[in-house]
C-alpha cells in the first residue's frame, strides 16, 4: 500500500510540473490585444542578394512576393493576426502569425521593423511578415 501511495505522489506531482503557466512571449499590445505567443528559434540576420522595398509606398505598388523591410508602428489590431501598419509613406495591412513576434511586445508608440513580402491580391497588396523586431 505504502508503495501505490508513493507512485501516485510521484505522477501527482510530476503533471504538476507539467502544467506550469507559460510567460508572455511577446506581440502587439494595443487595440484588440492578442493572446501570449511562444518564442521562435533564430537565423540569418545580414545583407540580401534580393533588392529590398523600404517604404509602405513602394510595397503598396510591388510585385506578389517582393521581399521588404519596413520600419514604422504598428496602430491597430484589425483580425486575429492582422494588423494595419505605418511608415512615413503610408499605411499598409500586414499579418504577422504569433510565432514571428520573437518575443517582441510592441504598442502603437514601438517603432519596429518588419521583415516579409507582398502578398498581392486582384486590387489590394498586404504584408506577410516573416520576422519583427525593434527598430534601431
Amino acid at each position: 500500500m505504502k508503495k501505490l501511495l508513493a507512485a501516485s505522489v510521484l505522477v501527482f506531482s510530476s503533471m504538476s510540473v507539467m502544467a506550469a503557466p507559460q510567460s508572455n512571449q511577446g506581440g502587439f499590445s494595443g487595440p484588440h490585444e492578442t493572446a501570449p505567443l511562444t518564442q521562435a528559434q533564430g537565423g540569418f540576420n545580414g545583407p540580401s542578394a534580393i533588392p529590398v522595398l523600404n517604404t509602405v509606398k513602394a510595397a503598396s505598388q510591388a510585385d506578389d512576393n517582393a521581399v521588404v523591410e519596413l520600419t514604422g508602428h504598428i496602430t491597430s489590431s484589425i483580425g486575429k493576426e492582422d494588423y494595419m501598419f505605418k511608415d512615413g509613406t503610408g499605411e499598409i495591412k500586414v499579418e504577422i502569425d504569433n510565432k514571428d513576434w520573437h518575443g517582441i511586445t510592441a504598442t502603437p508608440t514601438t517603432e519596429i521593423t518588419l521583415r516579409g513580402e507582398v502578398d498581392k491580391d486582384w486590387t489590394v497588396r498586404t504584408i506577410d511578415v516573416n520576422t519583427v523586431t525593434l527598430a534601431k
